[in-house]
């Protein structure tokens, strides 16, 4: 489990079944038994993955001590570009049902320290979406037209339409673990003395909740993901960024600099993750210490989000049935002397419905 503290070792439970790899076919093993589940049997094998990255609202969370940024589930790493390419099937299946029934949006929030791998993990996780629907934004310095708004205002500007996954690469959980880390973050944000006192970090926490309880109830599904970066493995990919020439342009000596404050950082993101993390939009932490398991883990936190919503394609009504099969003979009468009629329609026969 990815909490320490579950003692099971990260063994994966008894029974649980996963889409054939890579590593199977070239081993020759037979996919197992209900490899293609229905949509039940998927959600259930999606949430039974999730589940140990969940953090349970109400908890009181010591990152240190509750989650090991190492934890993997007994997935081999060769078996990872496989299992991250069956999430992205997914997700494309159903990015494209969110947006046919247009009812739904999706807020997909990444938070993190420097170097966890927040863009890899969008660029993997959301490669085989239609970018027409899917909208990523990076809050950096706040501008000074947005110092002069309230401090959800910029994010609010951001939030996705119906039918649209919107990213947050960092998101609006800045204001209150930069922003507490350091102080003169907040005395840019030009409050009122009232509203800078004791009790502020408990009101802000109040007030996302409250804001993403009105995005939920009116079907704005909000999913949270902290990708949980040991010190030492940072250390490394600092190191990396530096000795290759082409990773040069990453690095920033400021990011070294908030190293000196790693367990300011690590207090704040656990009263976050315990304060925050809610029925209505939990905390999901995935361990960041391996990259490949933490975008198969990103890609099934937004694979099981999108499948509890279980967006459907609209269905059309009977006298559209009956335009449609109108249209389809006044095409079909327009073939040309020795094509096929509809030649879509004869592949499927021969080939099957999947073709």
């Amino acid at each position: 489990m990815a909490r320490k503290k579950s003692g099971t070792g990260g063994k994966a439970k008894a029974g649980t079944r996963r889409p054939e790899t890579d590593g199977d076919r070239k081993a020759g093993r037979k996919p197992e038994a209900g490899t293609e589940p229905g949509t039940a049997e998927r959600l259930a094998r999606v949430a039974e993955f999730v589940a140990p990255l969940r953090v349970p609202p109400g908890s009181q969370v010591n990152l240190a001590e509750d989650y090991d940024p190492r934890y993997k589930a007994q997935v081999k790493k060769k078996d990872g570009p496989g299992l991250l390419a069956w999430g992205v099937s997914l997700l494309t299946e159903y990015q494209a049902r969110l947006a046919a029934q247009d009812t739904y949006g999706v807020l997909f929030c990444l938070q993190a320290l420097d170097a966890a791998g927040k863009d890899g993990t969008i660029r993997h996780v959301m490669s085989g979406m239609n970018p027409q629907g899917v909208t990523v934004s990076s809050f950096k310095v706040p501008s000074a037209e947005e110092l002069d708004h309230d401090y959800l205002w910029r994010y609010a500007e951001r939030l996705p339409a119906r039918g649209d996954i919107a990213v947050f690469n960092r998101s609006h959980y800045e204001e209150v673990l930069v922003a507490r880390v350091r102080p003169e973050v907040l005395d840019r944000q030009k409050l009122p003395d009232p509203a800078r006192g004791a009790g502020i970090w408990e009101r802000r926490f109040r007030e996302i909740n409250d804001w993403e309880r009105h995005l939920t109830d009116n079907g704005f599904k909000v999913v949270k993901i902290f990708l949980n970066l040991s010190k030492e493995e940072q250390r490394i990919r600092f190191l990396k960024r530096i000795d290759r020439p082409e990773k040069n342009w990453k690095f920033s000596a400021a990011d070294v600099r908030e190293r000196h404050r790693w367990g300011d950082y690590q207090q704040a993101f656990s009263e976050m993750l315990s304060a925050t993390s809610t029925e209505w939009a939990p905390w999901y932490v995935v361990p960041a210490d391996r990259k490949w398991f933490a975008r198969v883990c990103a890609a099934a936190v937004l694979v099981h989000t999108l499948m509890e919503i279980d967006p459907r394609f609209p269905a059309i009504g009977e006298q559209a049935r009956k335009d449609l099969q109108t249209v389809r003979r006044e095409l079909e009468e327009e073939a040309p002397k020795g094509a096929a009629a509809d030649p879509y329609a004869a592949r499927r026969r021969v080939a099957g419905p999947e073709s």
